[in-house]
């Protein structure tokens, strides 16, 4: 038995797909049969696990499996107590309280259970990515999934049809300028392009990422957001004085490449000229969420004071 339990409609019906693709692969003449929840009554369960008449192997499919009645929930639960040995059984349940005696009955029984909850964190959808490559077949480091993440967003079916085109196109092996490269549209509207620049003082580098932006409608404020992480993930690092970055990494509660970054971008700060920016880029913020009457000039304005906070540290 399998239970398949989360809201995210991708991922359970990748669940689904793959648990068809390994029966077939043992089982070449497996019958597939697909129901929906709520149409399935005791009546109507004892009809679907009768055999076929040349009888043989059998996948049984439920779909919306939080919608199957009480009284079917029993009968199900009660035939998978003492399953067929032919029968393999798959119920996709979206969670919640809804229809949860059927989710946590299957558990009891023992049934294989996958997650698959939607991803809200930036850290699920950076390792889903990533894993994302390797059931490819191919291989991206976190800098590439991160890079990626900027390039196309947080959709995941955007995300699968990148990392299928990118193992397609190079083979398997991706890193950041990879991505850079082939994104090289979408990845420099990303504002923490414009971050970078900012925090090692390339006036020009980042007042072109923020024009460019700003012109293929990139919104304000997650440019805003991004200098100010920028300035913030700098004074971290700085304050954590020199070190390892992997062993920086664990405390800081930041990917190794992430530290190395702001290693390299902490040159030529001091802690007075952190502080300084630290207040610009919460001005920015206010004027950019506040409803300024033209946001882009308050980005301008921001990255010539951050960058003029650096300057007077190194005067």
């Amino acid at each position: 038995m399998l239970l398949v339990v989360g809201d995210d409609e991708l991922l359970a019906s990748r669940s689904v797909a793959d648990a068809i693709a390994h029966s077939r692969a043992q089982l070449p003449d497996v019958e597939i049969r697909e129901y929906v929840g709520g149409e399935i009554s005791p009546g109507a369960l004892d009809e679907m696990l009768t055999p076929s008449l040349f009888g043989g192997p059998r996948m049984l499919i439920i779909r919306d499996g939080q919608d199957v009645k009480k009284d079917a929930t029993a009968a199900l639960l009660k035939y998978a107590r003492d399953p067929d040995p032919e029968v393999s059984l798959v119920i996709v349940h979206a969670g919640g309280a809804k229809g949860k005696a059927l989710a946590d009955g299957l558990r009891g029984l023992g049934a294989q259970t996958i997650k698959a909850v939607k991803l809200t964190r930036h850290r699920e959808r950076v390792e889903f990515i990533r894993d994302e490559f390797r059931r490819l077949g191919g291989r991206a480091g976190e800098e590439a999934a991160e890079a990626l993440l900027a390039a196309v967003g947080n959709d995941l079916r955007e995300l699968v049809a990148a990392c299928s085109q990118l193992v397609a196109d190079t083979g398997g092996r991706v890193d950041a300028a990879t991505i850079a490269q082939y994104y090289r549209g979408r990845a420099e509207v990303s504002g923490f392009t414009v971050a970078d620049a900012v925090m090692v003082g390339d006036v020009p580098g980042a007042l072109e990422a923020l024009r460019w932006a700003l012109h293929t409608g990139v919104d304000p404020v997650p440019i805003a957001d991004a200098i100010a992480d920028g300035v913030r993930t700098v004074a971290r690092v700085a304050a954590a004085g020199r070190g390892n970055a992997y062993q920086l990494a664990s405390g800081l509660g930041m990917p190794p490449w992430k530290v190395e970054r702001a290693q390299r971008q902490a040159r030529g700060w001091t802690p007075h000229a952190l502080v300084d920016a630290m207040r610009v880029a919460a001005e920015c913020n206010a004027a950019v969420k506040g409803g300024s009457d033209d946001r882009g000039y308050a980005l301008e304005r921001a990255i010539f004071a951050v960058v003029a906070a650096r300057s007077g540290s190194q005067a």
